[in-house]
């Protein structure tokens, strides 16, 4: 009999150590198996044979017939649980797809082979293009490289050209995208390029596409390129030659439940055990990334040259939302974008309209007594949906019938206010009654979403996009010519560190929709702050000066990259239980005298969930490490978010 160490994949184990099961015959490290966990048959990965137990073990339930762990899989999954402390079950979940053991291995000669080779019809390479090139090609010990090109200077093409290079050299390669609706796009370029070669992998697939997928990077004989959103990552590479983060700066890169990762940060870590290089592509850097670029000395590579077409720039109009003049023909829609609309229209060209917010309204309430519908579950105020004449909470998820009068003071005079997408839907569809509109959020229909609809997008049939944030990544939609944002404050509202960095990264984004070359470019900006440092910086492109501004506000209050981060919360079923189990904890974490700043306990921004209420505690530190000590002291029934994007 054998004893071995395996790593369990399930969310329901929240040890911090390998099992040991037994096993007739002898496994080599990495053997992918299925045992038995608390009345259930669990995924687990091998990782070394080990003396007999002086408990007694269960044994391994299956081997499963297909090929080993990578040992680059194996040492990304160590790095993981030091940097990025979680339960192990929920870390080694991240490596596994759910039903690997419910078929026998594919076939390996489903891969089509196919060389590379070059397009003919891609465009000349620009003389900044050319120059990054050089630069990622040279044999230099840097292996990591911010490409910090505007929008349509042509990032994705440096993509391709790079790709081809590891592919000659055998080695695959990984294309991340912060959202799934992205990956059509992403899909069609590098399949075009490297016909054959292309794999999807993301949670939008079928547990069983998502598995055969998995298992033919796995059993893989040729190079492959695989795109896909975070998860991606921890597909099974055993040659990786080049690692692509695409729209790096992108929220979306950062995983919101246990364990808390950063991407870029997984993906830093996954091309140096590879040897591979790093290429992080975006418009709009964050401000942390950036400076710790140049604190590395992690080349950045700069690029202001459109790709291809007019090098025009598009025309960008600010409205003052103050001014009730400007909205003639809509209560949410300046006359400028009713106008450009039009003429975009009878051109026969696309318009966008942007508002990063859902529903029809986004404020029930009664104009008799002020009265507000809210959750009765997280207390936040309740969005109308008109679509369904339903209220509801897009926290929690909580869903009722509109009301018709108000519960406090029985008035019917309930009014609607602060539009969402659904509000401006209905008003373009007044004004334009034969245009096709669109409109895409998180509350379309699966058929609705933007990965089902690319292909009619690009192909004309869409006359107006509306649409939140998912709409401003990364998109190059050629007959594009108008851009329209309804509210270009909403982020600005927030109280965070982050508000303005956000702000300047969605307008650049949603304006760098147009004048990208392929024609004429419209961008018109509704907002209430017209003087705004961040609007300002994003119409002028200026992210010298914004860069600057926002490095010196955070130095001054100690906000990364300045320090490190904790965000520690507990969630308890009263307020006072919250409050009490807060207060507790600070002068415990005192007790540590550890150099750490900590700043609370106050209630969370989103304070009351259908669990309960939320408080929290944030600590500073100048090294990471104090941090992971204090994960390690703390109780039980205590989150840790380390690293966060936000302190909401």
């Amino acid at each position: 009999m054998y004893y071995y160490k395996v790593l369990v994949a399930s969310p329901r184990y929240h040890g911090a150590d390998a099992l040991t099961y037994s096993h007739d015959k002898s496994l080599k490290q990495g053997a992918l198996a299925v045992v038995p966990l608390q009345h259930q048959n669990i995924l687990g990965i091998v990782t070394a044979k080990t003396s007999k137990p002086p408990f007694k073990t269960k044994a391994i339930f299956q081997v499963l017939d297909i090929p080993t762990m990578p040992t680059q899989s194996l040492k990304l999954l160590d790095w993981l649980r030091d940097f990025y402390p979680a339960p192990l079950g929920s870390i080694v979940t991240q490596f596994l797809p759910s039903q690997l053991a419910a078929k026998p291995r594919p076939s390996t000669d489903v891969l089509k082979r196919v060389q590379p080779t070059p397009r003919n019809d891609l465009p000349p390479l620009t003389k900044e293009q050319e120059a990054a090139l050089a630069i990622v090609r040279t044999k230099s010990p840097k292996h990591s490289y911010l490409l910090h090109g505007d929008t349509g200077t042509g990032k994705t093409r440096l993509y391709l050209e790079l790709t081809q290079q590891s592919l000659t050299a055998h080695n695959d390669v990984l294309v991340l995208t912060p959202e799934i609706g992205l990956t059509p796009q992403l899909v069609t370029t590098f399949e075009d390029m490297f016909p054959g070669r292309v794999i999807t992998l993301h949670s939008g697939l079928s547990a069983g596409a998502r598995r055969d997928a998995w298992l033919r990077v796995l059993t893989a004989i040729e190079p492959l390129v695989v795109i896909g959103p975070r998860s991606a990552l921890f597909a099974p590479f055993r040659n990786l030659g080049l690692v692509v983060v695409d729209e790096a700066h992108d929220s979306a890169y950062k995983q919101e439940q246990a364990p808390y990762y950063h991407s870029l940060r997984v993906a830093a870590k996954l091309a140096d055990i590879h040897g591979a290089k790093l290429l992080m592509g975006t418009a709009t850097p964050n401000v942390t990334d950036y400076y710790i670029a140049e604190a590395k000395g992690v080349p950045i590579l700069r690029m202001q040259e459109l790709a291809k077409g007019s090098q025009a720039k598009p025309h960008i109009a600010l409205v003052s939302a103050r001014e009730q003049s400007h909205f003639s023909h809509s209560a949410y829609l300046s006359d400028e974008i009713v106008k450009a609309v039009g003429h975009s229209l009878d051109k026969g060209e696309q318009s966008l309209v942007f508002l990063n917010r859902r529903g029809t309204a986004r404020l029930v309430m009664c104009q008799a007594c002020g009265w507000q519908a809210r959750c009765p579950v997280c207390d936040l105020p309740l969005t109308y949906h008109g679509d369904t004449h339903t209220i509801r909470c897009h926290t929690c998820g909580y869903k009722g019938v509109a009301p018709s009068h108000c519960p406090t003071c029985k008035s019917t005079e309930i009014i609607y206010k602060s539009a969402g997408t659904k509000a401006i839907v209905d008003s373009l569809e007044r004004l334009f009654p034969k245009a096709r509109i669109k409109r895409f959020d998180t509350d379309n229909k699966k058929a609705e979403n933007l990965e089902q609809q690319y292909r009619t997008i690009i192909e004309g049939n869409v006359d107006i996009l509306v649409g939140t944030q998912l709409l401003t990544k990364g998109l190059d939609l050629p007959r594009l010519s108008v851009v329209g944002v309804v509210t270009a404050d909403t982020s600005l509202s927030f109280p965070d560190y982050t508000a303005g960095e956000r702000t300047y990264q969605v307008l650049t984004q949603i304006i760098g929709r147009v004048g990208r070359g392929h024609r004429t470019g419209t961008a018109i900006i509704q907002t209430y702050n017209p003087d705004s440092p961040a609007i300002k910086a994003a119409i002028r492109k200026d992210w010298q000066s914004f860069y600057e501004s926002q490095l010196a506000e955070r130095q001054r209050f100690n906000f990364p990259p300045f320090c490190y981060l904790l965000k520690l919360t507990c969630v308890r079923k009263t307020q006072a239980v919250a409050l009490k189990a807060a207060t507790t904890l600070r002068p415990r974490l005192e007790g540590l005298h550890l150099p750490i700043q900590i700043i609370g306990p106050s209630p969370s921004f989103y304070e009351k969930t259908s669990k309960g209420y939320r408080w929290q505690i944030i600590i500073k530190a100048k090294n990471r490490s104090y941090l992971i000590d204090v994960i390690k002291s703390l109780p039980t029934g205590w989150l840790y978010d380390i690293d966060p994007l936000d302190l909401l």
